[in-house]
């Protein structure tokens, strides 16, 4: 199942049944797991472990060496999950030691065509990254948060679950979980009602989120006043105490 054309280093570690397409080139301290598809001219470079089932397209590039100034040389990993689509032209890069060495990558989701994920990011499970959408370095994307095309988002930030970044935006802080964020520099438009319903969240969970969000939103008040004006609703909304966990920790503060 790998083509004649490609190059194997004879370190990586293969399954079986992994498909490698024409002209791909594998490289030392790879790791590939079972069922994986490997398009043609795609590069993995070391040390860079997959996970099963994954597809990777054409000319993509996952696992090189990070796009940083600081970078010299040193063993730094990729870490890739089970059931990931990367379209053609993706590029993954490996971590930095200032970053705590990895980049990490969850299950299921999807990387349209150009998306670049930079050192050090760690991205969850069920996201979506539409054509062009690109991370910079130590970026944290949480579960079932959708990204657009050409969305950029600046290092250091962190995108909450369920979050929805409309295509061309551009993220300079932190994004709260449940909410949808648009424009350059992004601005918030409301709570992901929508995303909600379609990941089968409650009409409870829903209006106690919608409470939480015209505390932060819509009162004037400050963070941490509406942080504390959300008490109420934590004891029967778990939905209410990520979203006030997610700003309460902040460093970059929060798109408001």
């Amino acid at each position: 199942m790998i083509h004649a054309t490609a190059i194997v280093d004879p370190t990586a570690k293969i399954a079986p049944d992994v498909h490698i397409g024409p002209y791909s080139i594998i490289g030392p301290d790879v790791e590939i797991g079972s069922m994986s598809w490997i398009g043609p001219h795609v590069v993995i470079s070391g040390p860079t472990k997959i996970g099963v089932r994954n597809k990777i397209f054409q000319f993509s590039s996952v696992g090189e060496e990070p796009q940083d100034k600081k970078f010299q040389g040193e063993t730094t990993y990729l870490e890739i999950g089970d059931d990931n689509i990367f379209r053609e032209c993706t590029t993954i890069s490996r971590g930095t030691t200032q970053g705590g060495g990895f980049t990490k990558i969850g299950n299921n989701n999807l990387f349209m065509a150009y998306v670049h994920i930079a050192h050090d990011c760690i991205v969850g499970n069920d996201i979506t990254f539409a054509n062009n959408a690109s991370l910079a370095g130590h970026v944290k994307v949480h579960d079932h948060a959708n990204l657009g095309g050409f969305v950029g988002v600046h290092q250091f930030t962190e995108i909450g679950s369920h979050a929805f970044c409309a295509g061309g935006s551009i993220i300079t802080k932190d994004v709260p979980p449940y909410v949808i964020v648009a424009g350059h520099p992004a601005e918030v438009y409301g709570l992901n009602v929508v995303g909600l319903k379609r990941r089968g969240f409650s009409e409870i969970a829903i209006t106690s989120l919608k409470q939480a969000y015209k505390l932060l939103y819509r009162q004037g008040l400050t963070v941490e006043e509406a942080v504390l004006a959300m008490q109420p609703l934590l004891a029967d909304s778990p939905e209410v105490q990520l979203l006030s966990s997610f700003v309460s920790r902040s460093e970059r503060g929060i798109v408001r």
